[in-house]
């Protein structure tokens, strides 16, 4: 299957790392005009610089702006009034308890998990429906069906782009426009390895093998038994991005290497 997106314009936000610069560089090698997002320029211009090594022909800009805010968002869409296929990936996650985690964290987790997401999706929707053709994904995770309870507030942010990327699926039923959700498990990230660097070191392990043993001892479910690459998870953002996936619409797709125990 050759995916083919020349023609299309597709918006990543937060995309000069990990998954998103991934994506980014996927979206690129399959011929979309491609717009990353960061908080800084020298951000984004170290991100393009990194996917042209991949990529030499990329068709690449950026523009630099917080998507957590509602202002960010505003002067981003000011930036990009229009685009074919939108990737929601900002996020962050974190420790934290139903009595650790403050009132000012669960509403930081809601605005830049969930709301970035939604008023990125409001922005751009009416034209790609109004187009007939489009592509909205909402980046959740297994944490959004797995709850852990240890990180509350982030698996709550996660289930809750689940049922906002449904709901705007039906919303936009029969327009040609497509909206699903891609559930990652855990991710050797440049923040996961930068996380598993001193324990890997002190046990004179490789960082892989630190992120099986770290897979294993939290996510015991896992069927890989390994964590993803960037890749893999970017692998199936580009599909749910794609021509081919005109009939995937309102789906959670796992990339979660089988942590998720159940068959539906």
């Amino acid at each position: 299957m050759i995916i083919d997106l020349s023609g299309k314009t597709a918006v990543v936000s937060a995309s000069t790392g990990g998954i998103g610069l991934a994506i980014a560089a996927g979206l690129a090698a399959a011929g979309a005009d491609t717009v990353l997002n960061g908080r800084s320029q020298d951000a984004i211009d170290s991100a393009i610089a990194k996917i042209r090594e991949t990529v030499p022909n990329a068709k690449l800009r950026g523009v630099a702006a917080d998507l957590g805010s509602s202002a960010g968002v505003d002067a981003f869409v000011k930036a990009v009034p229009s685009t074919d296929i939108l990737v929601n990936n900002l996020g962050f996650f974190g420790p934290g308890d139903l009595f650790s985690t403050e009132d000012e964290e669960w509403e930081r987790y809601f605005q830049t998990n969930v709301m970035s997401g939604v008023r990125l999706t409001r922005a751009y929707l009416k034209d790609m429906m109004d187009r007939k053709w489009g592509r909205v994904v909402f980046l959740s995770s297994e944490a959004g069906l797995n709850i852990a309870p240890d990180m509350l507030a982030y698996s709550f942010s996660k289930t809750a782009q689940l049922g906002i990327a449904r709901g705007i699926a039906k919303f936009a039923a029969g327009s040609g426009v497509t909206v699903n959700s891609v559930l990652p498990g855990p991710t050797l990230s440049d923040g996961v390895r930068a996380m598993l660097a001193e324990t890997a070191k002190n046990e004179g392990k490789t960082i892989e093998q630190a992120a099986h043993d770290f897979v294993m001892s939290t996510r015991g479910s896992s069927i890989i038994q390994r964590a993803a690459s960037t890749e893999e998870v970017a692998n199936m953002v580009v599909y749910a991005c794609s021509t081919q996936a005109s009939a995937t619409t309102g789906a959670a797709l796992r990339v979660d290497g089988g942590i998720v125990d159940t068959i539906a």
